[in-house]
């Protein structure tokens, strides 16, 4: 749908497959620099298996994926993160008994020159270092709004600031590229919206950032491009306007969609956020083209039901068992 120039990120037809299972399937698309690429698609599509790929965390079945211009299939996760590709995680993953400010020092450490031995002797090189990075990580608190909490424990903090400090982790290692997984999960509509500030100020930073979220109305609200996965397929790519226009990606919403309040949770689209707040969008862009086209354009406005109806006719029978793509991925609490 739209071209990409000068990209920072090229994901060039990737294969991942799990015993048979084939989780990414030739996938391939740019990230243009000091832009934010959404990733969306229903639970199953491949969104965080495809995220492991890019960070190292699996290895590509087939395919090639190039960063700045050079290889980084097959590299460890440590190396490339040191080439600029930092993630946060879909469930958290903080210290939660050390405070916010020790939990920022510990993205900090790709930038320290000081070995052990140093830190271990307490020799002046290293206390100089250590008093940088807690400077440092007062300035990535600020960043989040949350240099009031640098001192408490990282514990205790309400889940929405836990995910901000998450981000703030992550930016202290000073990304290239920023992986955000699910930053929204889990948090009240103003937190929601704290972090599509926060997002468009990294953007307006020059940051570049690929997100993978559920919430239509934050990814549709900053992100500048769209790709949208289904059962491990890319089905569309282009702007939020023109995602949200195309036919396939409304059958695979509104298909996904039918059925029980709990099935359309389980899928991933029972809360505001999702294909409800999807269509619901789609309805409200095709208000203001109805302006500009006239009658044809209005005719796209038509009840959701409608859509609905019609999805019942034409959405193919869906395969038995793919919804659990993505599940072996999760650590076992038991």
């Amino acid at each position: 749908m739209t071209g990409d120039q000068s990209p920072m990120l090229s994901v060039c037809g990737v294969y991942k497959e799990f015993g048979g299972l084939m989780a990414v399937n030739g996938v391939s698309f740019n990230i243009p620099a000091g832009k934010v690429t959404a990733l969306i698609g229903p639970n199953g599509a491949g969104k965080t298996t495809l995220f492991n790929l890019v960070t190292g965390h699996h290895s590509v079945t087939r395919g090639e994926i190039h960063f700045g211009g050079g290889r980084i299939d097959g590299l460890a996760p440590h190396e490339i993160a040191a080439k600029g590709i930092v993630r946060t995680f879909q469930n958290l993953q903080i210290f939660g008994n050390m405070t916010a400010l020790e939990n920022v020092m510990v993205g900090l450490h790709l930038q320290g020159r000081s070995g052990m031995l140093a830190a271990s002797l307490r020799l002046k090189s290293a206390r100089m270092e250590e008093e940088e990075f807690h400077a440092k990580a007062r300035d990535y608190l600020e960043r989040v709004n949350l240099l009031s909490r640098a001192d408490e424990d990282a514990g205790s903090l309400p889940y929405g600031e836990q995910r901000r400090l998450e981000i703030a982790r992550a930016l202290a290692a000073k990304p290239r590229l920023l992986l955000l997984d699910e930053p929204a999960a889990g948090l009240s509509h103003p937190e929601t919206i704290a972090l599509d500030d926060l997002i468009c100020k990294l953007r307006d930073d020059g940051l570049t950032i690929l997100l993978v979220e559920h919430d239509m109305d934050l990814v549709m609200g900053v992100a500048d491009k769209v790709v949208v996965l289904q059962y491990g397929t890319k089905i569309a790519e282009g702007t939020p306007a023109e995602v949200q226009a195309d036919a396939n990606v409304i059958q695979a919403y509104v298909a996904r969609g039918r059925g029980s309040r709990c099935r359309r949770r389980r899928a991933g689209f029972g809360c505001g956020g999702g294909w409800r707040g999807f269509v619901g969008k789609r309805k409200r862009l095709a208000g203001q083209t109805n302006q500009q086209q006239g009658q044809q354009g209005g005719q796209e406005t038509q009840h959701h039901g409608d859509l609905k109806r019609t999805a019942r006719m034409i959405a193919p029978q869906r395969s038995q068992g793919l919804g659990l793509i993505g599940l072996p991925f999760r650590r076992s609490s038991k």
